[in-house]
């Protein structure tokens, strides 16, 4: 395990070191908030489910264990704990994403990108859920097909085809959508 690698972080502060937990926060805020905004698709919803993840992560660093990288570990949670949520509060409504917030750049920047987050975030609500969550868990959390896969509960071979499937749904969808627009 490589010293500043998420894991050793993860172990440092489960040993009393709160800086460590400090530099995970900072790497994982905006990833992690974005991937259950996009879950949730409300941002109201989203800010509580945020806060109870980063609850059930504090209760459970002692019992953290490196056999899967940190940011697998963090999405796990993050994703049973949303989709505990939507099973007690709301169960026959599906999950849609949210428009994610882009970054500050000009005004032409900011139009263009809103216009393909838009348009992206249509897409993925076209998507059928497992579809839409693996993407999810690619963009956001950065995850790779085994990853994805054991937080899914799926094979690796069902993951990989779910996430093509999706990209060339997405694909079609945006043309569509590019397509209607001029």
């Amino acid at each position: 395990m490589q010293e500043g690698s998420d894991e050793a972080l993860m172990k440092a502060w489960a040993g009393g070191d709160p800086g460590a937990f400090e530099q995970l926060y900072a790497r994982y805020r905006q990833p992690l908030y974005r991937y259950i905004l996009r879950l949730s698709g409300d941002p109201v919803a989203a800010n509580d489910l945020y806060q109870g993840c980063w609850e059930k992560v504090i209760k459970a660093r002692k019992r953290y264990r490196p056999k899967a990288p940190f940011g697998a570990w963090l999405f796990r949670i993050a994703r049973n704990h949303v989709f505990d949520h939507f099973r007690r509060s709301r169960p026959e409504d599906e999950l849609k994403p949210e428009f994610m917030a882009t970054d500050d750049p000009g005004p032409d920047q900011k139009l263009a990108d809103a216009d393909r987050a838009a348009a992206l975030e249509r897409a993925l609500g076209q998507l059928p859920p497992e579809q839409r969550d693996v993407v999810l868990l690619k963009l956001e959390g950065g995850l790779d097909l085994q990853q994805i896969a054991d937080i899914s509960g799926t094979g690796r071979e069902t993951a990989k085809s779910r996430l093509r499937y999706a990209i060339r749904k997405l694909r079609q969808a945006i043309d569509s959508q590019h397509r209607e627009s001029s």
